[in-house]
């Protein structure tokens, strides 16, 4: 040998010369091989296949990721900057309450007109995007094919939407030509709804909550804040009969009454009752008091004399470092005159806001610093109220008295937005936030945590996570059980291969020895099975590959019918080719191994003894 180099190129020569004359047993390890191969690919492609298939459908219909809220509750805009941050959120826009997204369709032909859902819409809603519609812009809808089929619209036509409400007693109502730009497949659902934008959604819920739309031309005001209370005292200078004070309860509003004390009295009202005074506590546990109840009170009672007095309890005043515990009292001459008490100089309750500038009067306690200036104040809430106290006069009282009106505006802040207008000194309800949303996951694999999220947050949602964990449940029992089977198949194609490599070497150990002979080192010897392993798994990686391509082919035929356009039971990832031959190599080399061994343990000796 003239060189270390020819030999090692020598050696796969001779290798596969030899698997060439003894064909008849390389073609049966080769079958052998791809006996064990080929159902483990196919066994592979039907894992992937099925479950690829399964995720597509949920993937592809943007149901299976939607998240919906369970319960109407309102939502500041920040909660949704920061939910539309979290990891895996694809889609998110605000919603309104469920009374207000209902708008009204014009039907053609005179047909009448039709109730139609009123959904609000943005960039990159998956649900039109992903059924053949395009986002609207303004002045423009995307109807669902029962919403176009009742309208009678069309893409690029125009519909006429009326928005009607209730006001003073009389009813209002507004309309609107919108343009259709497209018309939703049947699987974004089988209701009649129109998606509009989130401004043409909440001009519609405005303008049903009293407001103005200057945009569209639609009329309205600003809706004054509506009183609401935490009960009533109800003072008389007799006791009432039993059968007449429980009747005090029924069909009023009120669920319960009970007898006040003097220093219960004087703790909601700033005063006691007068001597031999009958005071009695009206409640509504779990609801606020509103005018019409106490109105349902005064009519019970028409004929007696009595003083009905609302309160509002706990509500504390913020004046710079110093905290204000006001007193709400709004009397007549003749209440005044029975309870001994000086009339303020506002009206008496009357269940409405004063119009004007008075319910920000104040009577400020003889003595007290600021008696005779404004005082700016701040009362907590829904929405921080800064507004200010203007002293009319002053009080024997030991706490500022205020218009009970004021009290129940601010009792209302606590659970509404409301702001003060310091131009016309007068309260005006503010637009309240959003009471629901649209979220739509990335992927069906970032629904659950967002799910549970929500859920941790106290936001009650609901979404197809028993679907999603069902398909990753069998995914992972797919799996368990395919490298189960990989695992018998590999051991079983290995043990082929050593023992067929072994029993070669076996064969041609005069062979082997007479290339010792010849001037072949032990290193030369020892990679002869190694390339025969290696070829037969080429061979044997060919012949599987050619198998599952037969089998897939017939599977994917069988279940045509109930396939989809694109879809397939058996798809092998492409992945997972290169990484299945180079295990497929690896484990023949290491199967030749031990063949290798035993062929560089033969001695040139026996050859010359043999010969």
């Amino acid at each position: 040998m003239s060189g270390q180099g020819s030999p090692l190129r020598q050696i796969p020569l001779l290798a596969a010369a030899h698997l060439r004359h003894e064909w008849v047993l390389t073609l049966c390890l080769v079958i052998a091989l791809a006996a064990v191969i080929s159902p483990l690919l196919v066994l592979l492609g039907l894992k992937h296949g099925t479950i690829q298939t399964l995720r597509e459908r949920l993937v592809e219909d943007p149901v299976f990721r939607e998240i919906r809220p369970t319960q109407t509750r309102e939502f500041a805009p920040e909660w949704f900057d920061g939910l539309a941050a979290w990891p895996g959120v694809g889609f998110l826009t605000p919603t309104i309450l469920p009374l207000s997204s209902v708008i009204t369709v014009v039907l053609p032909q005179d047909s009448g007109t039709a109730l139609f859902d009123l959904i609000p819409t943005a960039p990159g809603d998956p649900l039109i995007l992903e059924n053949g519609g395009a986002v609207p812009g303004d002045g423009e809808v995307v109807l669902t094919t029962e919403a176009a089929r009742l309208a009678g619209a069309k893409p690029g036509e125009e519909i006429a939407v009326r928005v009607t409400r209730s006001r003073g007693g009389r009813s209002e109502a507004v309309e609107a030509r919108l343009k259709v730009a497209a018309v939703l497949e049947p699987r974004a659902g089988s209701l009649a709804r129109v998606y509009a934008p989130l401004p043409f959604v909440l001009d519609v819920e405005g303008y049903k909550e009293g407001y103005a739309a200057p945009g569209r031309g639609w009329p309205g005001e600003t809706p004054q804040p509506y009183p609401s209370f935490d009960g009533a005292v109800l003072l008389l200078p007799e006791p009432l009969q039993p059968i007449v004070r429980s009747g005090l309860i029924i069909n009023t509003g009120f669920g319960r009454i009970a007898d006040a004390k003097p220093g219960r009295v004087r703790e909601l009202l700033g005063f006691e009752p007068p001597e031999g005074f009958a005071a009695y506590e009206l409640l509504a546990p779990g609801s606020p008091v509103t005018a019409s109840s106490l109105r349902a009170i005064e009519a019970k009672l028409r004929g007696y004399s009595r003083a009905l007095l609302p309160y509002a309890e706990g509500v504390v005043l913020q004046a710079g470092e110093r905290e204000l515990r006001p007193v709400g009292l709004s009397i007549g001459a003749e209440e005044a005159a029975m309870l001994g008490l000086a009339q303020p100089p506002w009206p008496a309750f009357s269940g409405r806001i004063p119009k004007g500038e008075g319910l920000v009067d104040c009577l400020w306690p003889v003595g007290a610093d600021g008696n005779g200036t404004s005082v700016d104040v701040r009362a907590p809430g829904v929405k921080a109220l800064d507004f200010l106290l203007r002293p009319v006069g002053t009080t024997t009282f030991e706490r500022p008295v205020v218009p009970v009106e004021l009290l129940g505006v601010l009792r209302t802040a606590a659970q509404r937005g409301v702001t003060f207008d310091r131009r016309t000194l007068t309260f005006q309800m503010a637009r309240g936030g959003y009471r629901g949303f649209r979220l739509y996951a990335k992927s069906i694999d970032d629904v659950p945590g967002i799910y549970h999220r929500l859920r941790e947050q106290g936001v009650e949602v609901a979404a197809e996570v028993e679907a999603i964990e069902r398909i990753r449940v069998l995914d992972n029992g797919l799996s368990r059980l395919f490298w189960l089977i990989a695992a018998l198949g590999l051991c079983g194609g290995t043990g082929v291969l050593v023992a067929s490599l072994y029993a070669a070497v076996e064969r041609r150990r005069r062979d082997l020895g007479v290339l010792r002979l010849l001037g072949f080192a032990r290193r030369h010897v020892f990679f002869f099975p190694v390339a025969q392993g290696f070829i037969i798994a080429v061979l044997g990686l060919g012949a599987g590959f050619g198998g599952y391509a037969a089998l897939a082919g017939v599977i994917n035929r069988t279940f045509a019918m109930d396939l989809a356009p694109g879809e397939a039971f058996c798809v092998l990832p492409e992945a997972y080719v290169p990484l299945f031959c180079l295990s497929t190599v690896a484990l023949a080399g290491l199967a030749s191994l031990v063949a290798a061994w035993r062929a560089t343990c033969i001695d040139p000796a026996e050859v010359i003894r043999e010969q």
